[in-house]
């Protein structure tokens, strides 16, 4: 497993984890900003009319309306990036990679508009009277590059698993059993029948759910932030600070956490930013393309919405939560993944201010240190005269190991700094944590106490099963993309059994495996709109120009 974790990882190094397509990502989002004349700030009115109904004309072709559109997006983009994702961010990248999650979110904004409006401009009809729309749609009909077009489709079948399907119900049921001490296999079982019952219906029993799921979970949520928050005030300004601060320097050495450089905190929070939001990915028109609307400007104004609520208020309430309860940079008692875990050849201690700095650069990888080979005695579960044991980037403390709930007494045998698994073997101990288990912590931080774990619990389950539910659909139209309809009923069937596999699966291997999917989905997407440019802008001079037409008497946006 974890040489696999390894090949995912190297593969993700060049795709999503590397610097080219940060700045392919950001670079697309900050030209269409500026050719467009900063879109996200001047339509944003207008986009909350239009959600309302105010653009909608009789006759309009479609499968939803705007605000149902808006929330099946929503809902495929609300999910564990904005409680496990912004936690691994400042995890990695530590409060900087906060603000690149927020700067990626503002230029999403636009790329969002773009590719939603193109998309729903060369969206079609299909045998079974359905609409099917997205990138690959515009990339056949407009482009005719049905080769890229292809491409697109296959990656959003895989991104529909690694993005939509495995990470949501891993990171479920990972919560409800560190929360309530719920199997993974009875979360897993329960919730693929639920997902089974709802996506079988189609795109209109998916849009009646989700419009009536997002708004609901979003105030859970919301209400859950704000109260840790407020908790913590005295922490609410230093955090603020800390977001800003260290942006263009990387963060020192603080606490557990070995520090992050400027390119590890900007590659990170980019890269949870595009999970959280997707702008640019290329998923969130597949939903937009059945709204009934006759003019496909309208709809990327409503789709300009969703970095906005999904990132820039959700994913911040969740960083400041984590900021201002202090829990990011400490340590806690945890079970180790095998994938975190990495046993060096020496001893070091991250009080000391050189062998902190001497990790940092190791974890880097400015700097090769010896990774310890052999075996470790262990007696009564504990490791006798053992190295530095590494854990989720820091140091593990108070380290013990055991089998059945019982300390072990025999040899742990590592290789390469890897432990070598054994059967029924499990390391705990104190380390820093990431992904939920981290944001449980800061809910738990408040005047719930232990309690604020629940509110993470319930809302991670309701914001990744509403995007387990989202996905299915982008896949399916993918699917009906390359094989017609016929394939639709076959694919809902295996997206099913894998997100019931994918409750007990190792967690770092699907964040890895997701990544290069959302590479594989964004970069065609990205070359295809910015091929574009001119259309769109002629698009959006249309669109104003019809709204003139039809409401005389308000101002409109020059183009």
């Amino acid at each position: 497993m974890q040489q696999l974790n390894n090949s995912l990882s190297a593969i993700d190094s060049y795709l999503g984890g590397s610097q080219w397509f940060v700045f392919l990502l950001l670079g697309t989002g900050l030209f269409f900003t500026i050719y467009l004349k900063f879109p996200q700030f001047r339509y944003l009115k207008h986009s909350l009319r239009i959600v309302r109904g105010k653009f909608d004309r009789e006759g309009d072709v479609g499968d939803t309306t705007h605000f149902q559109a808006l929330a099946t997006a929503l809902s495929g983009t609300v999910g564990t990036g904005n409680i496990a994702g912004v936690a691994l961010a400042i995890h990695l990248g530590g409060p900087a990679a906060l603000f690149w999650m927020l700067a990626t979110a503002a230029l999403g904004m636009t790329t969002k508009f773009v590719e939603v409006t193109l998309s729903h401009k060369y969206r079609e009809i299909t045998e079974d009277g359905t609409v099917a729309g997205g990138p690959m749609y515009y990339m056949k009909n407009r482009l005719n590059m049905k080769w890229l077009a292809g491409i697109f489709a296959v990656a959003t079948i895989f991104s529909s698993f690694g993005t939509g399907s495995l990470p949501q119900i891993n990171s479920i049921s990972n919560s409800l059993f560190a929360t309530f001490g719920i199997s993974h296999y009875l979360t897993g079982a329960i919730l693929a029948v639920l997902l089974a019952a709802v996506i079988l219906g189609g795109i209109s029993r998916i849009a009646k759910v989700t419009s009536k799921l997002v708004p609901f979970m979003a105030i859970f949520y919301f209400l859950g932030a704000i109260a840790v928050i407020l908790f913590n005030y005295e922490n609410i300004i230093p955090s603020f600070i800390a977001i800003f601060r260290d942006v263009f320097t990387g963060t020192a050495a603080t606490g557990g956490f070995l520090g992050a450089g400027l390119a590890f905190a900007f590659n990170r929070g980019v890269n949870r930013g595009l999970f959280s939001n997707e702008a640019g990915q290329g998923s969130a028109p597949i939903a937009h393309a059945a709204a009934r609307a006759h003019e496909p400007v309208s709809e990327g104004l409503v789709a300009l919405l969703e970095p906005f609520i999904d990132t820039i208020i959700i994913c911040m309430l969740t960083g400041m939560a984590l900021l201002s309860s202090g829990v990011w940079n400490e340590k806690f008692d945890n079970v180790f993944q095998d994938a975190d875990l990495l046993v060096l050849g020496e001893t070091y201690d991250d009080r000391n201010e050189q062998d902190a700095h001497t990790l940092y650069r190791f974890l880097r990888g400015k700097e090769n240190l010896p990774l310890f080979t052999g075996s470790l005695v262990v007696k009564g579960g504990e490791l006798q005269n053992a190295p530095t044991v590494l854990h989720a980037r820091s140091i593990a403390e108070a380290v013990k190991v055991s089998v059945g709930n019982q300390p072990f007494n025999g040899n742990l045998e590592i290789k390469e700094g890897k432990l070598v698994k054994q059967e029924g073997v499990v390391l705990s101990g104190k380390s820093l944590l990431h992904s939920a288990p981290l944001t449980n912590q800061a809910f738990s931080r408040s005047w719930f106490g232990h309690y604020g774990a629940y509110i993470v619990a319930i809302g991670l389950l309701l914001f990744a099963f509403s995007t387990a539910i989202s996905w299915s659909y982008y896949g399916d139209r993918a699917v009906t993309f390359i094989f017609g309809t016929k394939g639709v009923f076959y694919y809902r069937i295996i997206y099913v059994v894998a997100f019931f596999l994918a409750s007990f699966t190792d967690t770092t291997i699907l964040w890895t495996f997701s990544g290069i999917t959302i590479a594989l989905m964004t970069v065609p997407n990205l070359l295809g709109i910015l091929i574009l440019h001119k259309e769109m802008k002629r698009e959006v001079r249309l669109f104003w120009k019809e709204y003139a037409v039809r409401f005389p008497g308000e101002k409109v946006p020059k183009g």
